[in-house]
């Protein structure tokens, strides 16, 4: 019984270890199915702010939520970033 226990534990760890081991991220090239960082989202939040979207409107939330999305992406094509420029104002 002990011998099927220690198997069992052992199968276990190396899972544990394997799994760890394939969740720690390296040099790869850019992945978009992999989980962004927190700093990534909390910029992701402050572009889309900048481009008007307000989290706490819920009665117009697909429509503003939609328009600073689209906002954002079109800065990002252009390379002008997160700045609240024009881009932000023409748009509302």
């Amino acid at each position: 019984m002990k011998t099927v226990i220690r198997i069992t534990a052992g199968v276990l760890v190396s899972a544990f270890c394997v799994g760890s081991a394939l969740a720690q991220t390296g040099s790869r090239p850019y992945d978009p199915s992999t989980p962004l960082t927190r700093a990534d989202v909390r910029a992701d939040l402050v572009a889309w702010r900048a481009a008007g979207y307000d989290p706490l409107d819920w009665l117009d939330y697909p429509e503003n939520a939609q328009r600073a999305s689209r906002i954002v992406a079109a800065q990002r094509a252009h390379g002008t970033g997160s700045g609240s420029g024009s881009g932000a104002n023409s748009m509302q």
